[in-house]
């Protein structure tokens, strides 16, 4: 009897009990998340929705060269080549030829799987080169994709519609078609931007949630192995070139579903969009919000997406940037100088990343309950 009374004393004497809720906080914020992203488009005017669109595209992509060059290591700088080989495949795919443009008339469901299959097929074809090089050396070999796929957009016109681009079929799913025409839910009508933001939100999750189990499973564990000592991941028995072409695919596959993507938000596919800069914002992307993380992926993503957006959208109320060709900073460039210096800045004083930051403050507020406990 008395050893249960201490124990109760010693009990209480950790002071008040912490209610349910406080338990699980994460639990409750990513509730409230899920539920704001699903509200927004019943809110939301055309402009935030399309931004938004575009960062979950640009999140995907992200996710892909986060897997090859933040997880194994392998600098890529032909992003940009998978993302076109997407968006054109698509349309190449779904169209039906009464532009004028080579059309093969699939269902356009049909047609996103076959532009993800093409995007791999050609990392697979490149494979050999990314199993066995490395560093610069495959950075370089991987810019030479930008000059072929640029070439070939402006000149197969047939194709890609040449400098001025082509039209891009509306997707069709299951008898919804992601088009201009009105859907109306709880009294709002739905667009084809209202339409594409669940499709593209289902895309975002199932792309985050498998590349998060292939880092978290063996492979995750040997891709690590391979960025951090490629020699003793040999050693210790990781199949090192198979592992890289492997994952170079799986990063092209990620791209070309981004593509895909893109092209359904523009409506249109333009070949200067798909150039060497593009390649470039992808690397800041996942620089910016941690490398070798599906959650850094996703915030450099919306960082370096939204921020020319945000600047167009308000350039008459910021100081030195203005509008396209009235004589100051363009928006652009003014993002580029931005997020140029967000490189620079998590470089030198965060390398982990703006998800490091995160976590460091989730740390230590868990250290300051602790000890209040």
């Amino acid at each position: 009897m008395s050893d249960v009374l201490v124990r109760r004393e010693a009990k209480d004497t950790t002071g008040p009990r912490r209610p349910r809720w406080a338990a699980r906080p994460k639990a409750y914020v990513w509730f409230a998340g899920a539920f704001l992203l699903l509200a927004l488009p019943f809110y939301l005017d055309r402009f935030w929705l399309q931004a938004g669109l575009f960062a979950m595209a640009a999140a995907v992509g992200a996710i892909g060269i986060n897997l090859l060059t933040g997880a194994t290591g392998q600098l890529s700088m032909g992003h940009a080549f998978f993302l076109a080989v997407g968006a054109y495949g698509y349309c190449a795919l779904a169209g039906d030829g009464s532009d004028r443009l080579t059309g093969l008339g699939l269902p356009t469901w049909l047609a996103a799987v076959g532009a993800v299959a093409l995007a791999g097929l050609a990392g697979g074809l490149f494979s050999p080169i990314a199993g066995r090089l490395r560093g610069a050396y495959l950075g370089i070999a991987t810019l030479a994709l930008i000059f072929i796929g640029q070439h070939v957009l402006f000149n197969a016109h047939d194709l890609t519609g040449g400098f001025n681009g082509r039209d891009v079929p509306p997707l069709s799913l299951f008898g919804l078609t992601f088009d201009e025409s009105e859907l109306v839910v709880a009294a709002v009508p739905f667009g084809a931007a209202e339409k594409l933001w669940y499709a593209g939100l289902v895309l975002l999750v199932g792309c985050a949630l498998f590349a998060r189990g292939v880092l978290r499973g063996r492979p995750g564990r040997a891709m690590n192995a391979i960025r951090d000592h490629r020699i003793a991941a040999g050693v210790m028995g990781v199949p090192v070139a198979r592992y890289r072409a492997g994952v170079f695919v799986l990063s092209s596959m990620y791209a070309g579903l981004a593509g895909v993507l893109l092209a359904l938000v523009f409506q249109r596919t333009v070949p200067d969009y798909f150039g060497m800069v593009l390649s470039l914002e992808y690397l800041a992307m996942i620089v910016i919000g941690g490398l070798g993380s599906v959650a850094g992926a996703v915030v450099g993503a919306v960082f370096v997406s939204l921020l020319p957006q945000l600047l167009t959208r308000y350039s008459d109320a910021l100081p030195l940037v203005s509008a396209p060709g009235t004589g100051g900073v363009a928006p652009g460039e003014a993002s580029r100088y931005l997020y140029g210096a967000a490189v620079v800045a998590v470089v030198l004083f965060l390398p982990g990343g703006l998800v490091r930051l995160a976590a460091r403050r989730s740390t230590s507020r868990q250290a300051t309950q602790g000890e209040e406990q």
